[in-house]
């Protein structure tokens, strides 16, 4: 095949890329987080909490770009553990809230190093992660807007 037809290498493929440093973090992620008996999605849940906890299902999927059918057996597992609890709203029954139970709060103490660990891991000052974040927000916002 000549250069002119042949497909494009990997290496030239930023989809791939960003594929690949998925894997890495979630291999990253792995060991710090089984101490805490949390997956990387039910992390992100409870970061989401400890940043504003009382939040509802749909604004946690929100955040985390999750449907109600991936979202709810994790809450489900989460709250089997003690982490959280999950009511349905006083004014609105259609709407659920997910609270931290005592226990869900204190486990923020026992994460407080995970994103140190993953920073010092990546090798990346702060101004080199927030200008990642920058560029790879611009990439989902403009992949989002051509998809409308």
């Amino acid at each position: 095949m000549t250069a002119a037809h042949s497909p494009i290498a990997l290496e030239q493929m930023l989809c791939f890329d960003l594929y690949s440093a998925n894997h890495a973090f979630g291999r990253l992620y792995k060991p710090l987080l089984d101490p805490l008996g949390l997956t990387y999605p039910q992390y992100l849940v409870m970061v989401s909490l400890w940043t504003e906890d009382g939040l509802s299902v749909g604004e946690i999927g929100r955040k985390l770009g999750l449907e109600s059918n991936t979202l709810t057996p994790l809450l489900k597992r989460l709250e089997a553990s003690g982490l959280l609890t999950r009511s349905r709203d006083g004014v609105d029954e259609r709407r659920v809230i997910v609270r931290l139970t005592r226990e869900g709060s204190k486990l923020a103490e026992r994460a407080h190093d995970v994103p140190r660990c993953v920073a010092d891991a990546a090798g990346l000052t702060v101004e080199d992660i927030a200008e990642l974040q920058d560029t790879l927000r611009r990439i989902c916002r403009n992949i989002a807007a051509s998809q409308d």
